[in-house]
């Protein structure tokens, strides 16, 4: 009798924006930094409270534009980070 090989474990997350679960890898991390500001963690393995976002101008939009984000990472993000976000979220 052929064993069944067991599927490995896919950590699904949610992006704060859209509120679509996916794999997550298919999702980019943004991490508050300890003096409170905020950057978008390209490993996904950074230190620190993080909230994900899907890889689209629209979800990056309504995230930064609401309080989605400030509430997810627990903080007041500076006008500053988010124009640092909001530039990152326009190479998509």
């Amino acid at each position: 009798m052929a064993r069944s090989r067991k599927q490995k474990h896919i950590p699904q997350r949610t992006c704060v924006a859209c509120r679509t679960k996916r794999p997550k890898r298919e999702l980019i991390r943004v991490v508050r930094t300890p003096d409170g500001s905020a950057v978008v963690d390209e490993t996904g393995k950074q230190g620190g409270r993080g909230a994900y976002l899907c890889p689209s101008r629209e979800c990056w939009q309504k995230a930064l534009s609401g309080a989605m984000l400030n509430k997810a990472l627990r903080v007041s993000l500076t006008e500053e980070a988010k124009a640092r976000l909001s530039d990152y979220a326009a190479s998509f």
